[in-house]
């Protein structure tokens, strides 16, 4: 079962075309002044105002007086404060675009900064948003045709191991029971244990190449899926409960996939590096058949303040893809929670909200 991109290419086009008229409308809709024009409007001003009382009765006395110099210098603050008001409200959405910019990560959705202070800074807020939505719609378009090429790799590898590799160790394993029934008492003990490494072999060459080609997904569903997922787990020395109901709403097949996958990889993680004896697998309908929600829970050491390896990253671009959400956070007691929420495919919404209306 590939990944499919195309149609999911498109619509998160069509929603960047509409984000960006929306910014624009919303822009048009609102004037704006510029940041020169605000800064030149107070410097006119207060050059005005002292052009107007220097030719007026108004006059500066050589030396200057007291009472001249402190009207001069209260008119020199009272611009300096303006301007500094006036630079600190137009700057200030700028550092907020900066802070922004640094924590950025395309493999981590997040708000928007705002769109708002004068016109060169909104400009340049509601461009950096579009960069921003531009480059994650390529990273997902990117993301899904890397991973369909892997998952192409990974049925030809499953299927080379199953037919080649599995046959070949089959055969081993026939020619030697045969071997098995000639050869003298002194040496069957040998051939016997040669038959026990060889059967050991074929089961741990079928796992893998059920492992990298998930048959049961395609033909039993994804709760069958899980639930194998879990109970080959069990068998590894980790103790998996499941909680997965049978009547889960309908999900497009690259959904599925990323389920089992997210899933996949947060037991092989829990088992490698969580030092943990127990985990759950859980998927469950979100309220309102908005979708639905993975929850992966160990009871293990936890995240730590180790940087994101591939597994984490490899799970947060298969997120990406089909548009979920996926959040990794301490558990309840100790232990780490992975939790990805999928939506609801956009068709099935549409075809509730049509068949709702009279």
């Amino acid at each position: 079962m590939g990944v499919v991109t195309d149609i999911r290419s498109r619509s998160r086009s069509a929603k960047l075309a509409a984000g960006v008229s929306c910014e624009k409308a919303g822009r048009s809709g609102k004037r704006n002044v510029s940041l020169f024009w605000r800064i030149f409007s107070l410097n006119a001003a207060g050059l005005v105002v002292a052009t107007a009382l220097l030719l007026g009765p108004v006059t500066v006395s050589t030396p200057v007086l007291a009472g001249e110099a402190l009207i001069l210098l209260a008119g020199l603050a009272a611009l300096l404060a303006g301007n500094a008001v006036v630079l600190r409200i137009g700057l200030t959405p700028l550092h907020r675009l900066g802070r922004a910019m640094s924590t950025a990560d395309l493999l981590v959705p997040g708000t928007r900064p705002e769109v708002s202070g004068p016109a060169e800074a909104a400009q340049l807020i509601a461009t950096y948003n579009t960069m921003l939505d531009r480059l994650q719609a390529e990273r997902a378009a990117g993301a899904g045709r890397a991973l369909q090429a892997q998952e192409r790799e990974r049925h030809r590898i499953a299927r080379e191991l199953h037919d080649e590799v599995g046959q070949t160790l089959t055969a081993v394993l026939l020619q030697l029971k045969r071997v098995a029934d000639r050869v003298p008492g002194e040496l069957r003990d040998e051939v016997t244990l040669a038959q026990e490494a060889t059967r050991a072999g074929l089961d741990e060459i079928r796992r893998i190449a059920r492992r990298l080609r998930p048959g049961v997904l395609e033909e039993l569903g994804l709760a069958s899926a899980l639930r194998s997922l879990a109970a080959e787990f069990t068998h590894h020395g980790l103790t998996v409960q499941h909680h997965i109901p049978g009547d889960l709403p309908p999900l497009a097949p690259e959904a599925e996939l990323v389920l089992y996958r997210v899933a996949q990889e947060g037991l092989t993680n829990t088992a490698r590096h969580a030092d943990a004896a127990r985990a759950a697998l859980t998927l469950h309908p979100l309220p309102g058949d908005a979708g639905v929600e993975l929850l992966v829970r160990d009871d293990g050491t936890g995240l730590g303040t180790a940087a994101e390896g591939a597994g984490i990253r490899g799970m947060r671009e298969r997120a990406l893809l089909i548009g979920a959400e996926i959040h990794f956070e301490p558990a309840p007691g100790g232990g780490t929670d992975v939790r990805l929420r999928v939506p609801a495919p956009p068709g099935d919404r549409c075809a509730d909200r049509t068949g709702d209306s009279p």
